[in-house]
């Protein structure tokens, strides 16, 4: 980042909030961008996302293509999420007020924060468990509910202490994070190769029943890591400045997700050594237990320094984000700094609730996929939106909402655009019918295509037909394509009113 101001100091609090962020203060870089994402990505859940084509009976080379098929496919779909950062200097639930109204952009806050919620849990309850697991075969540390509960606390206390300070320090970190934690995986190849065998053939073949529910499934569970990504992107891609080329903006964001096929394929690859060696694990899906189990004593450090680092990385990515938008759901409450404690605490209540209260571990897993099938429908709509617009927004009249003001463009009926919550509702309820997660969660029509899991598809297809017909049914006003002239944009200021 081209940081030349010494008030901008890693020691700063970040003062900004979803409010348009001023041209002069827009110093990242796509390659900022890259890092954030690809930071938030390389620890051990996604590791754990990576084991799944084992856990469903995939060979290791079945495997190997549906994980590059799911982040192949997510990537492309996320790609565009990264523009509307620049574009409106704002996160992407705001900027989602263009589409769904002013109002409606209330559900991108609920979605980014059960996203958050969940993949934050995820990623503290993954990083502890491998902490304290090779700390017990490393230094004879013992496997308790005390010694699980402070590796937990510690990790959500240093990622809530990031996320207090905002962007820049998390930027610092995850830039370290990115080289420090690769190095870490590669490092595995060393650790488990001799035991490893590519030839691993599973428990369902090609050809054999179940076989392909497996492999889509497989490949929508490594699809769910990018597109999770979705709600967030515009809260770090917001200080790009407006005129970065849009196509170095994807190729970013592309790119980010391609690199985890690092930390996706390390856990595919431990994942076969673990169903030959120790299987017992593989049966109760303790992936991280099986790996421990399996690891040479000289990889237990570096099992330690990936924990610690992946989960510093994937925490900070889910919950500034949250704290952020929060903060402008109630922007007479909340400041930033105040909405990160409030969600960061909760968040912290339902690590250890769930955990060693409800054993919610494995049911967060599966909520985790189904906020993504409703996540999806949410993001074509306003990819769709985008192109139909051709890029044009009004970054003010976004912050209506956040002002407490009516009006302006993205008004529509008392601040919500039945358009595009009349295309994401049925779409997020029908996906969520048809999501087949086998031995996790079974829609009411999750075994009509033969047990496939064919939700995303779904969804992603329902949204766009709908949102496309809504559109030509009932043409959205004119002014939210751009103004013809001057006057038609003076029409628009008299609309604007404080809030009763």
């Amino acid at each position: 980042m081209n940081n030349n101001n010494n008030e901008k100091r890693l020691s700063s609090i970040e003062t900004n909030g979803v409010e348009q962020i001023p041209d002069h203060e827009r110093d990242a870089r796509p390659s900022d961008l890259f890092r954030l994402i690809f930071g938030g990505a390389n620890t051990f859940a996604t590791a754990v996302l990576g084991s799944f084509p084992v856990l469903f009976g995939l060979s290791f080379q079945a495997g190997v293509w549906a994980i590059v098929l799911g982040v192949v496919v997510g990537a492309l779909i996320l790609a565009p999420m990264g523009l509307f950062g620049p574009i409106n200097g704002t996160n992407n639930a705001v900027s989602s007020g263009a589409h769904f109204g002013v109002h409606g952009r209330i559900v991108g806050s609920f979605l980014s924060l059960l996203t958050a919620v969940a993949f934050f849990s995820l990623s503290v309850w993954s990083s502890g468990d491998a902490l304290v697991g090779g700390a017990k075969r490393l230094l004879d540390l013992p496997e308790t509910d005390l010694t699980l509960g402070l590796a937990y606390g510690l990790f959500a206390l240093l990622v809530l202490t990031v996320c207090i300070y905002g962007f820049r320090f998390m930027l610092w970190v995850n830039r370290i994070a990115v080289w420090a934690a690769s190095l870490l995986f590669l490092l595995g190849i060393f650790a488990f190769a001799p035991a490893f065998d590519s030839q691993y053939a599973g428990s369902v073949a090609l050809g054999q029943a179940g076989f392909w529910a497996a492999f889509i499934g497989a490949a929508l569970v490594a699809m769910s890591n990018p597109i999770s990504f979705g709600a967030f992107l515009g809260d770090w891609s917001r200080y790009i400045p407006r005129e970065t080329p849009k196509g170095r903006i994807m190729l970013a964001v592309i790119a980010a997700q391609l690199a985890t096929l690092i930390p996706f394929l390390f856990g595919l690859a431990t994942a076969t050594i673990v169903a030959i060696k120790a299987p017992d694990y593989i049966a109760a899906n303790n992936y991280v237990g099986g790996l421990l189990a399996v690891s040479p004593s000289w990889f237990f450090l570096p099992v330690c320094l990936i924990a610690v680092i992946g989960g510093m990385s994937t925490g900070t990515t889910s919950l500034y984000g949250t704290g952020l938008d929060m903060s402008s759901v109630f922007p007479r409450v909340l400041s930033r700094v105040k909405a990160t404690l409030l969600i960061g605490v909760l968040s912290i209540a339902f690590i250890f609730i769930g955990r060693f209260a409800a054993n919610l571990v494995q049911s967060v897993s599966t909520f985790a996929v189904l906020i993504i099938t409703c996540t999806t429908p949410w993001m074509v709509i306003m990819i769709i939106g985008l192109l139909v617009r051709r890029g044009f927004y009004c970054p003010d009249d976004l912050q209506v909402f956040t002002r407490g003001e009516q009006g302006g463009r993205y008004w529509f009926s008392h601040g919500w655009n039945w358009r595009g919550l009349g295309a994401w509702i049925p779409s997020a309820l029908v996906g969520l019918c048809f999501v087949n997660l086998p031995g996790q969660f079974v829609g009411p029509l999750g075994e009509l295509a033969g047990g496939i899991d064919i939700s995303l598809p779904v969804t992603l297809g329902l949204a766009s037909v709908v949102y496309l017909t809504l559109l030509r049914l009932f043409p959205e006003p004119r002014e939210v394509f751009g103004p013809r002239d001057a006057r038609s944009e003076a029409a628009l200021k008299p609309e604007l009113r404080q809030a009763a």
